[in-house]
């Protein structure tokens, strides 16, 4: 939107996130509101999205202030907010307070070591300091982030300590009980390989959404290209932060795409069948043939009826 207009915003939303550390907008449930007898009445919030709040300064001040060896932007929100409420504190939305925000086409700064790797850092220090052993459950949506530095967070480890903080099993349990605590085998991650080629993610100029691609493998000891490296989940989807791998239509020759994880869509799940990946609502196989075929610029992925000879629909999933 190029002016000013105010456009005003859901009262029944609060913050949530998933496992990977992304913010998201939640409605709140039936059951919550049905307990609201008053509109106006204060949401108690898990988290909130970073750019607008308020709060007292000298308790600002008593809390730790910001955790200034987090870089330029991102995930500074999650360390906030698990602060307040594991320290003594409450988030609250407010539903009759009127603020206008101004969104930027582009970001007017720049990130020295690229935005995913940004973000990875700081989200990466509030895994680390505020998440207990279920830190475990960030780095297996975000596998990304393990081994990536995050610096010094020993300030901040005895802030927590000095400020007599809860654990964040009580967070989970009193806050936001409604984020799903995975199994230990819910997560697998790793590359989806045809021989030197790994299917990949890329970000196009005037796209929304990422595009599903196959490109040559660049992982370096081991450790996968970001934008290479896929999650298979317990509910059998294959994603990437939050997207994941599904089909434009469920005919032969239809498009893979990357689109919003939704666990109800059907589209979304695959299986490994041998060497073959199996999209499970069309029982068609994952088929390179197109992204191959030298003729074709684009590089795209499709789904095609399952042949046990066809090379194009070998895969090798390095996945632990």
């Amino acid at each position: 939107m190029d002016s000013f207009a105010y456009v005003a915003a859901s009262s029944d939303l609060r913050g949530g996130f998933d496992w990977s550390l992304h913010f998201k907008w939640e409605q709140l449930s039936t059951e919550q509101k049905a307990r609201r007898s008053d509109p106006t009445e204060p949401i108690k919030t898990p988290i909130i999205a970073g750019g607008l709040f308020v709060m007292d300064k000298s308790w600002f001040n008593h809390l730790g202030k910001y955790d200034t060896a987090m870089d330029i932007w991102g995930g500074e929100n999650f360390e906030i907010s698990f602060r307040v409420w594991m320290c003594g504190g409450s988030l609250e939305i407010i539903p009759c307070s009127r603020v206008g925000h101004v969104f930027r086409k582009k970001h007017p700064y720049v990130f020295p070591e690229g935005n995913a790797n940004t973000y990875i850092k700081n989200t990466r220090r509030t895994a680390e300091v505020w998440m207990d052993e279920f830190k475990q459950f960030y780095y297996a949506a975000r596998p990304a982030a393990r081994g990536k530095p995050y610096g010094d967070i020993q300030n901040r480890e005895e802030l927590r300590k000095n400020l007599k903080c809860k654990s964040f099993k009580w967070y989970l349990d009193n806050v936001y009980s409604e984020l799903k605590i995975p199994d230990e085998s819910d997560f697998q991650s790793g590359t989806i390989q045809q021989r030197q080629n790994c299917v990949e993610s890329q970000k196009l100029e005037g796209q929304d959404l990422p595009v599903v691609s196959l490109g040559t493998c660049i992982g370096s000891k081991g450790v996968p290209a970001l934008n290479q490296e896929w999650t298979y989940t317990h509910g059998q989807q294959l994603r990437q932060e939050q997207h994941c791998l599904s089909v434009s239509t469920t005919f032969p020759s239809s498009q893979v795409v990357l689109i919003p994880c939704n666990q109800g869509d059907g589209k979304q799940r695959w299986q490994k069948s041998g060497s073959h990946i199996e999209h499970l609502a069309s029982h068609f196989c994952l088929d390179s043939e197109m992204a191959l075929d030298r003729s074709e610029d684009n590089k795209m992925l499709v789904i095609n009826p399952c042949e046990t000879a066809a090379f194009t629909q070998r895969w090798e999933l390095a996945f632990s």
